[in-house]
């Protein structure tokens, strides 16, 4: 995994990052070539463990038949290690049951999630735990910050829970306040900062620990349009760093942008999947299988 540099990065609002692998950069807005990078899938120096597979994904709530339709109905879904991946879809559709089943966070009824030569789904509570709090970053809505400590002591928390020491966990987390923008916020709390602050700081949190995958539930869903595409600009470029795979739940197109590859979920299913489209550009659909590839 790619250790975070902290004096490689600039301050302040970062542009859209190139594809994880060799790009051209590309604005949100403007759809990728995909002549424009090497395949992921085919690049012997991708480490392939680090893919994250789900085959075949069951969920049903409820213990009977009358439990209603499956949230999900055998879902594929492949994210290249070090690309980026929206989840699109209507309220209802399944695309935060998805992300919480890739992230460890529900068990599945059926099929399996791989990471790093192991299947999720199956392994014990006490693991996953262990996985979202070492492996995976999480980003959501409201940045479920604990509005009783500073805001570096926020983003050093994961550190704490997996035993780093304090001083070395809140050096750690402040070397990633000036990429994000923050720098003079450390010491605020969460009531202190704007919307737009607070969710740079719930990023930093979430790759604090170099994971392996960020997973974002709509994480510009309580901002305005340019306080929203500032932190998507700041999350996607800093995920790149990192290496970090990036899986964004959004319902809102601007967000997707950001994002090398989209799938759109409807009825618990995989309805299409390609490319963030240009405005006015229709976007492609295939069958229910979505590999992202770039």
């Amino acid at each position: 995994m790619s250790h975070h540099d902290p004096a490689r990065m600039p301050a302040g609002a970062p542009a859209r990052p190139a594809p994880p692998s060799t790009a051209s950069p590309t604005s949100p807005g403007t759809s990728p070539s995909p002549q424009a990078s090497v395949d992921p899938s085919v690049d012997p120096s991708v480490d392939r463990s680090r893919d994250l597979v789900a085959r075949d994904l069951v969920m049903t709530y409820g213990r009977t038949r009358t439990a209603g339709p499956p949230a999900l109905g055998g879902v594929d879904v492949t994210v290249p290690a070090g690309t980026s991946l929206a989840v699109m879809g209507p309220s209802g559709s399944g695309k935060t049951t998805l992300l919480h089943v890739l992230a460890g966070i529900l068990r599945p009824t059926g099929g399996q999630v791989q990471w790093r030569g192991r299947d999720i789904a199956r392994m014990s509570d006490r693991e996953r735990t262990k996985l979202r709090r070492e492996d995976f970053g999480f980003v959501f809505q409201q940045g479920m910050l604990l509005p009783e400590l500073p805001a570096v002591e926020n983003v050093a928390l994961p550190l704490m829970l997996g035993r780093v020491g304090r001083a070395e966990a809140t050096a750690r987390a402040a070397a990633l306040f000036a990429p994000l923008g923050l720098s003079g916020l450390e010491k605020r709390r969460p009531g202190e900062l704007s919307g737009g602050q607070a969710q740079r700081v719930a990023i930093a949190r979430a790759l604090v620990a170099r994971p392996g995958v960020v997973f974002a539930d709509e994480p510009t869903g309580a901002l305005d349009q340019t306080t929203s595409a500032e932190v998507m600009a700041h999350l996607t470029q800093l995920a790149a760093h990192t290496g970090a795979s990036l899986v964004v739940v959004t319902h809102d197109e601007n967000v997707a942008r950001w994002c090398t590859g989209v799938v759109h979920v409807r009825d618990g299913r995989i309805a299409g999947h390609g490319v963030p489209q240009p405005t006015g550009a229709p976007a492609p659909t295939v069958p229910r299988t979505a590999t992202v590839t770039r």
